[in-house]
């Protein structure tokens, strides 16, 4: 099954492509593993996808001894407020 490309940029510029396993209807990543437990890199795995792009919700599948699920959530409210320098760090 070929990886979904998407694109990252900063700024305006394109720095880098992850590739998911899934991605639907350009909404939703979605990561697959076959792992004996789901671990916190597969989790932040995700994270990174969803903070490097516009999307919002990621799924992330596991179908190793005991299947399960992870769903993640990383609003674009968020992503675009951490660009904002806080105030204290704005040069006086």
């Amino acid at each position: 099954m070929p990886k979904a490309p998407i694109d990252v940029y900063f700024e305006g510029d394109l720095v880098g492509r992850y590739f998911a396993d899934l991605l639907v209807l350009n909404s939703v990543i979605v990561e697959i593993k076959a792992a004996q437990t789901l671990l916190k890199e597969h989790e932040a795995q995700l994270l990174n996808y969803l903070k490097a792009t516009e999307i919002e919700v990621g799924l992330l599948l596991n179908f190793g001894p005991k299947p399960a699920f992870t769903r993640k959530i990383f609003e674009s409210a968020r992503k675009k407020s951490s660009l904002i320098p806080s105030p204290s760090s704005t040069p006086k």
